[in-house]
């Protein structure tokens, strides 16, 4: 914290603030101090360890010149190496002279423009601090009035003026009479307490306060004939305060107030504007002001091209802002900056291109989160960045890639994660997850799948979440499968898990092994079941329903009870699925009592039959020539209130039909008529061909015209198809090889 010291016109020393350094800990000037000559001067200097401030005596008679100096290699001898020592030497009799120069340079020091002595900077380097958009002023500990004893010289009490009480004073000050009753028996007190004051005011939200002070010194201004009043600095911190205190409607007073005090601004003043502006939301307004300052022959500083960047990321116009810098760069290095001896511009050069590199991410990130999908816009400014040299960090591009959520920002978060892997030497293992997740959701897989096996190959390691994302994703694809009943691309599937070290479970199993029964490929369903408990996996009630589905679907029945009979033996308890297998087993194989001992087993374990069950048995009944028994179970399932469908009718009136009994077949018919159901043009057909083949009298307008044809479209291309547009995989595929199904060799994406 910097400690503002002046003394008064009767003290002998000036007190000088250090800016140079830091200060770890702050305490009041000490009460003893240790006082050392200062070889090559001549002159008492008078120091202090808690604060490093340097008092020089100005009780000089025979100079009559200040001076200035300020350099790292300036060794005082007093422990302090780095200090910058401000000399002001004035005869005793024109101490206050001495007063308006230590005020000028500590007003200057506060605002930040240029001023000199002699040619020497007594501010240098404060500007660059004071100007920055968002400058806070420290609190004020203390103005110390107060003097020491020079050797040699008479003893002079020192007074002290506490600036903190000072404007805790002026805090409810509204009118200038209130100003003049705290200030009337301060004296003459110098333009930085008055700005440290009116910053203060600003940053508690006292505006009226800061408005009192300003318009008494306007009155001091009349009063001494100019000697006392605002200036540039004064209106500048006025200025400040109005953006500190966001009372922006005060803007303009101030600025019309200024011309009439015939103050012309400087650079700092438009800075301010340019802030203030920004802070409102005036972002054009705010650009205008960089055009002014050139025109009126200004220098615009580092801040003011910062604001210029700072308002182009509240437009989220990434492009403008790399537009600015590139021309900005332009001027740079063609010499068309004026490069201000008080800037270090090329340390200002590198701090504004990692500024325009943060202000472009950020309305990339901006643009990301917009309800609008705007991807391909930071596509093309990723590019334009790229083009124009700037470079790219890689915590820039993950903060980036951690801002893409949406299903189409997968685009986005590719380019940036190939990025990273191309031009980087590592990558966080939680974006490459983050990654994998959202081609997830983009159904992207095969990409995501890329991902797992850069991280396997070029690492960083994945752990838990790397493999329960990339299974969840498999399981995606192996769940498309089995509903489609492409149990080729399951076992592909299966064998890249293998590959890439991801153990398959039971659900993974189980989805190919249904795939397989819906595909009616036996074999292989039956090679999958073997691998899954070579493999260690248990087999669950689910995998024995697929294989039982898959052995009933190619009628080998025995096999299907040998597997039933193993599942008991594990201690496997049937579900009603499987139950309705062994249903159907035991009705193709014609044992109808072990049919009604299956109804009677479900029923005492919780397994009601369903319409589906009864469907089942009375398939098998018709299909194997059991129209009589087709008909009885028909006559069951009405009795346990279950109602027939479509389904149920159609295979009871076909096998009626066929086994010459075609009065039934069309009093069934018209039953299911009246009940509303819609039959199949086939149960129509049936029934006509068996009254005529039988010679049975049937009306035909009763009966009806025959229902339309339902053409089923061969569905093995259409779903194959669906899988690979989902998948995100070629149509035209490598043919399979029946090998696969026993080996877990990669088979590539085909």
């Amino acid at each position: 914290m910097q400690v503002l010291t002046t003394l008064s016109s009767k003290s002998d020393f000036w007190v000088v603030p250090q800016l140079g350094f830091e200060l770890n800990s702050f305490s009041g000037i000490e009460a003893r101090r240790r006082r050392k000559k200062l070889r090559g001067l001549g002159v008492p200097v008078c120091h202090s360890r808690s604060v490093g401030l340097l008092l020089f005596s100005n009780n000089l008679r025979v100079v009559r010149h200040g001076a200035c100096c300020g350099s790292s290699k300036f060794d005082l001898g007093c422990g302090y190496s780095k200090v910058k020592v401000a000399l002001f030497c004035m005869p005793m009799k024109s101490t206050f002279g001495a007063l308006v120069a230590l005020a000028c340079a500590l007003e200057q020091q506060a605002i930040g423009n240029d001023f000199r002595i002699d040619g020497l900077d007594i501010a240098n380097g404060v500007s660059r601090e004071m100007e920055r958009k968002d400058a806070d002023y420290d609190q004020l500990r203390e103005v110390n009035d107060g003097g020491e004893r020079e050797e040699g010289d008479g003893e002079e009490k020192s007074t002290k003026l506490d600036v903190r009480s000072l404007a805790s004073s002026l805090q409810f000050a509204r009118t200038v009479d209130d100003v003049e009753e705290v200030l009337k028996d301060k004296g003459d007190l110098p333009s930085q307490v008055f700005s440290s004051m009116i910053r203060g005011f600003g940053r508690d939200k006292r505006m009226s306060s800061a408005i009192a002070v300003v318009e008494w010194l306007k009155k001091k201004k009349r009063e001494t004939n100019g000697l006392i009043g605002p200036n540039l600095f004064i209106y500048n911190s006025l200025l400040g305060a109005v953006k500190q205190s966001e009372e922006y409607r005060e803007m303009e007073k101030v600025l019309s107030d200024m011309a009439q005090e015939g103050v012309s601004p400087n650079v700092v003043t438009y800075n301010t504007l340019m802030a203030i502006y920004l802070e409102q939301g005036r972002t054009t307004e705010a650009l205008n002001i960089l055009d002014e300052i050139q025109n009126k022959g200004w220098t615009p500083s580092p801040v003011t091209y910062s604001t210029a960047l700072l308002a182009y990321r509240r437009m989220e116009d990434g492009n403008g802002a790399l537009r600015f810098f590139i021309e900005f760069r332009e001027k740079y290095h063609n010499g068309d900056i004026k490069k201000d001896v008080d800037e270090d511009w090329e340390n200002e050069f590198v701090k504004l291109e990692n500024l325009t590199l943060r202000v472009c991410y950020q309305v990339m990130r901006r643009w990301l989160v917009n309800a609008k999908n705007l991807s391909t816009n930071v596509l093309k400014l990723l590019r334009d960045m790229d083009n124009a040299g700037l470079p790219h960090g890689r915590a820039e591009q993950e903060r980036l890639l951690w801002a893409c959520t949406r299903e189409e920002h997968y685009i986005v978060a590719k380019e940036l994660y190939t990025r990273i892997r191309e031009r980087h030497s590592q990558i966080s293992l939680s974006v490459c997850n983050h990654v994998i997740w959202l081609m997830g959701k983009a159904k992207k897989w095969w990409a995501a799948l890329e991902i797992y096996e850069d991280l396997l190959d070029k690492g960083p390691k994945p752990n838990n979440l790397s493999q329960e994302l990339i299974i969840s994703h498999f399981n995606i694809l192996l769940t498309a499968a089995k509903k489609r009943g492409i149990w080729r691309w399951g076992v592909r599937l299966l064998n890249r898990m293998e590959e890439k070290g991801l153990k398959p479970g039971s659900r993974e199993w189980n989805a190919v092994l249904i795939a397989c029964s819906k595909a009616s490929e036996t074999s292989a369903a039956v090679e999958i079941f073997k691998r899954m408990v070579e493999h260690g996996e248990k087999p669950t009630i689910i995998s024995y329903g697929a294989l039982l589905s898959a052995l009933e679907k190619k009628k080998l029945y025995d096999e299907a009870r040998r597997v039933w009979n193993h599942m008991i033996k594990v201690g496997l308890e049937p579900n009603l699925y499987a139950y309705t297998i062994m249903a159907s087993v035991f009705t193709g194989q014609g044992k109808l009592n072990l049919v009604d001992a299956i109804i009677k087993e479900m029923v005492s374990t919780g397994n009601e039959p369903t319409v589906v069950t009864y469907n089942a048995i009375i398939s098998g009944c018709a299909r194997n020539g059991m129209s009589g028994a087709a008909f009885e179970w028909f006559h069951r399932m009405k009795v346990q209130s279950i109602s027939p469908n479509e389904i149920t009718y159609e295979m009871l009136i076909e096998g009626l039909a066929n086994d010459g009994k075609p009065r039934l077949a069309y009093e069934l018919y018209m039953r299911a008529q009246n009940e509303g159901l819609n039959l199949s043009s086939k149960a129509y057909d049936a029934v006509l061909q068996s009254s005529q083949v039988y010679e049975a009298s049937v009306d035909m307008n009763v009966l009806g015209p025959r229902p339309p044809d339902k053409t089923k479209r061969p569905q093995i291309r259409k779903t194959l198809t669906e899988f690979c547009n989902l998948a995100d995989v070629p149509r035209r595929s490598k043919p399979f090889d029946r090998k696969e199904i026993n080996s877990s060799q990669t088979e590539g994406n085909s």
